[in-house]
């Protein structure tokens, strides 16, 4: 608080304290005066005390105002001293720098008129042998020109001949080395997509071609063709001489064999044990016996009915047989007798637009697979 509102209250509490008097005075007694009187007086005591506690609070509360401000500005202007202080000490860091910067641009430009100097006298020596030896080079051309009766365009013109000459060979002996090694690079990379596609798809042409499938009533008949001690299976194995595999495919079994023949004479042989119900080791011989003659009934009328749709006659039996043991054999994924019956009729229409003999193209097309059914047992 300031002085100026210290004593307008110090004046109001006096107004306060005449009028208050005043009106007392007017309305009591007295003895009632001289009360009121002295309480006046109290009341102007104490509103003098409070107003003197007022002042010198106010007086207080100025002074610690003033001092603050004084420790701010002193704050405040210590740190704009530290500022300067510290843009001076960079302000002499860069000058400084200056400094040492246009004293090393000076040195580098005595260093530059230096160089400049040094290199401007070693052009002149290096003009002055360029002259020399350019001198030099004439004179030994006009010698080589006398010596070797060729002028200098002549010489030019051999020289680039022989370069496009060792250049031609060059190159031929590179492309020749570039073909060879693209040729075994070629061949190996040939050889390894072969293989792969071999071990992808040998699997699946193995099962397919190689495997026969029996399906069983129910799977009690494996423990039937099993027989007692494995004796049935082992007499089945040893007629047909193919692999009889009994494992845990629900009722079916699988013949197993390279043999195509031998294979379709246990199917059927097979087939028929189970039809029967009756299978023991003289049984079994006896069912295979009569499958394997009528498995060769089948191969000679499989020939003979060949030989009738493609037109070709007086064929000798035997060579019939062969033809229809071709029903049995695969090539490349394809039925051998249908290919051949396919290339005899083919060979017919070429011989008859040649205009050769059409009986013998066919004779020829029906039998040029005939080697792929000849096998030991024939």
């Amino acid at each position: 608080m300031s002085i100026e509102i210290v004593w307008l209250l110090i004046g109001v509490v006096l107004v306060a304290g005449a009028v208050i008097g005043t009106v007392l005075r007017s309305k009591i007694s007295g003895s009632q005066v001289a009360a009121a009187k002295q309480s006046a007086s109290q009341i102007l005591a104490e509103a003098g005390k409070e107003a003197d506690i007022i002042r010198k609070e106010a007086a207080i509360q100025a002074k610690d105002a003033l001092l603050g401000a004084k420790a701010e500005w002193e704050s405040e202007a210590k740190e704009m001293r530290r500022e300067l202080q510290a843009q001076e000490k960079r302000l002499l860091q860069r000058e400084e720098n200056l400094d040492r910067k246009l004293i090393q641009l000076e040195e580098r430009e005595d260093d530059l008129g230096r160089r400049e100097k040094h290199f401007g006298g070693l052009e002149d020596r290096l003009k002055q042998r360029e002259s020399e030896i350019d001198k030099l080079i004439a004179e030994q051309r006009a010698l080589l020109e006398s010596i070797s009766g060729l002028s200098a365009e002549e010489a030019r013109q051999q020289l680039i001949a022989n370069m496009e000459s060792q250049a031609r060979h060059d190159c031929a002996k590179g492309i020749k080395q570039i073909e060879d090694e693209a040729r075994e690079t070629a061949d190996k990379k040939a050889k390894e997509i072969l293989a792969l596609a071999i071990q992808r798809y040998a699997g699946d042409y193995v099962a397919e071609r190689a495997v026969s499938v029996v399906p069983l009533p129910s799977d009690e008949m494996k423990g039937r063709i099993i027989g007692r001690e494995g004796r049935n299976i082992r007499a089945i194995e040893a007629a047909t001489g193919i692999d009889l595999i009994i494992d845990d495919t629900p009722e079916a079994v699988i013949i197993s064999g390279f043999n195509p023949v031998r294979r379709e004479v246990a199917r059927i042989s097979l087939e028929r044990l189970i039809a029967d119900g009756r299978i023991h080791p003289a049984r079994i011989e006896e069912v295979v016996e009569k499958a394997a003659e009528e498995v060769d009934n089948s191969i000679r009328e499989a020939g003979e009915q060949a030989t009738f749709d493609v037109g070709v006659h007086g064929i000798h039996p035997e060579v019939i047989k062969l033809v229809g043991r071709l029903k049995y054999r695969t090539s490349y994924g394809q039925n051998v007798l249908q290919h051949s019956i396919e290339v005899a009729f083919l060979c017919g229409i070429m011989a008859a637009e040649l205009g050769i003999n059409v009986k013998q193209a066919k004779r020829a097309g029906l039998l040029h697979d005939i080697g792929k059914a000849v096998d030991h047992e024939v």
